[in-house]
């Protein structure tokens, strides 16, 4: 069953039903979900379907005439195009006649291997785009590459293409479509576990608990996700091990530039140019203090859940695992979920907070959402603030997050009221989010005031199941 992309399938179905020259790039990181969604639209679709491979010029081009035999003729033909040229006219020349869907997927194999395809492509596009009823998609992995060589301003296919997805993980909402059988708290330690890229999510099974998903995964040295950060280092990058000592560190504590560059082992002056890439792969994430530009406060942290996960408990454990001794791997790590969950719960409710004010519901219409840090003048010490939001100079939103056993207290509420005083904002909208609900006190601390909002975890899930 497919679920969720239901905007891109619009956009695809839109394109394909325009019934003239339409080129569509869909890129994003591995394991996305990219080749599921294409496969999925091209249902009941003419289609000519080709995946580029690691390998030379010639191999490709044999495969991809194969690919265009099949569907012209329905049959293997053992013989090829005399190069790229003329088995794509080929293909403007069949779209002629009829809609037809042409599909490069793993456009940066063939790229590489063939300097001149782009070129190719960027005439082939001019000469037949008002005659040809072509529905061109090229889809890749490599999103430097798709972005530099494809989507720039200088790259020989700029201008041309009509629609451009980049495929993120999906949201929390998504992600328990895929775990029906979960109850609420395990759809949000599952998501915590795998985040929302679909191949990790496709991992956990919802019938079983916690403990069984993790060792069944996590801590099973032959399951798909146990060498999974390793190997996808190795696929993206030149020198894993160098991004996989700059993952270590900040898993490790370490989250500013001098911080990371003395546990990694990598130069200060070259760790910005690592963690960018690292960035861009979305497996980092950097922030500033919510409305500063970036300084010396600026710090870094792991935003993928699996990646946080497995480097957060599997590396420190795995003499352990490689023994098999998965029960003490687990009871080490269980005693820990609490606290891991923190960061997840506060990506969950910033989400929440971003649905219920893209659907009109928030009094505030924030444009951004960040953490703040700082000092708090008045009680002379460094504070934080989970969520923040701001409308304009006059209004905000601000929100505190517990993922904690014990309902949340009035204290809590005090505390957040407090450091919403330390900006000077006219309006101002207090968010206290809680999994396991909050205290008579201070649910009473709340009443009368139209401007505090208290919100349970089953609340927040109830508005991703309407």
């Amino acid at each position: 069953m497919f679920i969720g992309r239901e905007p891109e399938l619009k956009t695809l179905d839109r394109l394909y039903h325009s019934e003239k020259f339409e080129f569509a790039v869909i890129y994003g990181r591995r394991r996305v979900g990219k080749t599921a969604l294409i496969n999925h639209f091209l249902e009941d679709k003419k289609a000519i379907y080709f995946v580029g491979v690691e390998s030379n010029a010639k191999q490709n081009l044999e495969n991809l005439s194969q690919a265009i035999f099949e569907y012209s003729t329905g049959i293997s033909i053992g013989t090829s195009f005399s190069d790229y040229q003329t088995a794509l006219q080929y293909v403007f020349q069949l779209a002629q006649k009829e809609r037809l869907i042409l599909v490069i997927d793993e456009y940066p194999y063939v790229a590489k291997a063939e300097s001149s395809l782009a070129s190719t492509l960027q005439m082939l596009i001019d000469r037949n785009k008002d005659s040809s009823r072509l529905m061109l998609i090229l889809c890749g992995s490599s999103m430097s590459y798709m972005e530099d060589k494809v989507l720039a301003y200088k790259a020989p296919l700029y201008g041309r293409r009509t629609a451009q997805m980049k495929l993120l993980p999906f949201e929390f909402g998504d992600a328990c479509r895929f775990w029906e059988n979960a109850s609420a708290e395990t759809k949000a330690l599952l998501y915590g576990l795998v985040g929302g890229v679909p191949q990790y999510i496709l991992q956990m099974d919802d019938r079983l608990s916690i403990e069984e998903n993790v060792k069944n995964t996590f801590l099973n040295p032959s399951s798909a996700l146990f060498e999974e950060p390793e190997n996808l280092l190795k696929q993206e990058l030149r020198e894993p091990a160098l991004y996989n000592a700059i993952i270590t560190a900040v898993a490790g504590g370490a989250s500013r530039i001098s911080e990371i560059s003395t546990k990694s082992g990598v130069t200060t002056s070259a760790c910005p140019i690592y963690m960018k890439s690292l960035i861009e792969l979305g497996l980092l994430q950097k922030e500033t203090p919510y409305g500063e530009k970036p300084s010396r406060k600026t710090v870094y942290s792991i935003c993928d859940n699996m990646f946080r996960f497995w480097y957060r408990f599997v590396p420190e454990n795995s003499s352990i695992i490689s023994r098999g001794a998965t029960e003490l791997a687990y009871k080490r790590i269980e005693p820990n979920l609490s606290d891991y969950m923190g960061k997840v719960f506060e990506d969950i409710c910033s989400q929440y907070l971003w649905s219920i004010m893209l659907s009109g519901r928030c009094p505030i219409e924030f444009t951004s959402l960040g953490r703040w840090w700082g000092n708090d003048p008045i009680k002379k010490q460094q504070t934080e603030i989970d969520l923040m939001g701001e409308q304009d100079k006059n209004a905000a939103l601000f929100g505190e997050c517990k993922w904690q056993n014990e309902k949340v207290d009035l204290p809590v509420l005090e505390t957040l009221i407090h450091r919403s005083h330390l900006f000077h904002y006219t309006e101002t909208h207090l968010y206290l989010f809680s999994k396991s609900g909050f205290t008579q006190g201070c649910i009473e601390g709340a009443a009368g005031k139209n401007n505090i909002h208290l919100i349970t975890y089953e609340e927040m899930l109830a508005n991703w199941n309407q």
